[in-house]
């Protein structure tokens, strides 16, 4: 059984300027509750509360799941996933370069967000998820993870693979007149990315109900359209900066 685990997000990784990015965090969770044979690889994600960076935070498994802990408070979940997301299918390394130029930064909810904001000063992932020409609901992006997100291998890590698959669900709909947090999300990783190699991310909306939305994502290698990851998420309407 997975051991009690006592950890940290570091402020560089946040999605809200005081709070990590929703799938970072989840990855670092689903890490954890993999990493001693507690979960199985189909792990899914609920975000109770932000997540609060530079400070301790604990894991505690609990049977088949497991909870991250602030304080008093539950934070997040981890439980095992009802098998593998579904599978988008692969958008073209052009379609993604061409939607890519489409993405608006002007009014981003989050705009020194890890992975897709346009006032990062440094490091981050630089995603511009854009919309896709003829493919209502569907934005893409080109990525090449940089050696800083790698390890000595130059292997991504797997909760940046998180990241990157977290935040273009997001601009499946239009987080500046409404802006979104992540509220659950299941990913499963069968290869991992490399550093300077460029790859396609994908995102499609799902399904739209009040204030909660349903989008599918999926990261490729450009050049040859292998699948590497792919995920399911909610989101989550908010009503006020966060």
């Amino acid at each position: 059984m997975t051991a009690i685990s006592t950890f940290s997000i570091a402020s560089a990784f946040n999605g809200p300027p005081a709070s990590a990015n929703g799938g970072y965090a989840c990855g670092r969770l689903a890490e954890l509750a993999t990493a001693g044979g507690q979960l199985t690889a189909s792990v899914a994600v609920s975000l109770h509360l932000p997540v609060p960076m530079d400070t301790p935070l604990t894991y505690r498994p609990a049977g088949k799941r497991g909870h991250a802990w602030h304080g008093e408070d539950v934070i997040a979940s981890v439980t095992g996933g009802n098998g593998p997301p579904p599978v988008l299918e692969l958008v073209s390394a052009a379609e993604a370069k061409a939607a890519q130029g489409s993405f608006t930064s002007v009014g981003h909810p989050f705009p020194t967000c890890f992975v897709c904001g346009p006032e990062r000063a440094e490091g981050g992932l630089a995603l511009r998820p854009g919309g896709v020409e003829g493919k209502p609901g569907t934005v893409a992006c080109l990525w090449t993870p940089t050696p800083e997100l790698a390890d000595e291998r130059g292997v991504v890590l797997p909760e940046i693979v998180w990241s990157a698959l977290d935040c273009p669900g997001g601009w499946t709909t239009d987080p500046v007149q409404r802006p979104q947090l992540l509220g659950r999300m299941s990913a499963q990783i069968t290869e991992l990315p490399l550093s300077g190699v460029e790859y396609v991310v994908v995102g499609r909306l799902e399904h739209r109900e009040e204030r909660t939305t349903t989008n599918l994502t999926a990261l490729y290698d450009a050049a040859g359209g292998r699948l590497l990851a792919h995920a399911s998420a909610q989101w989550i309407a908010i009503d006020t900066n966060v």
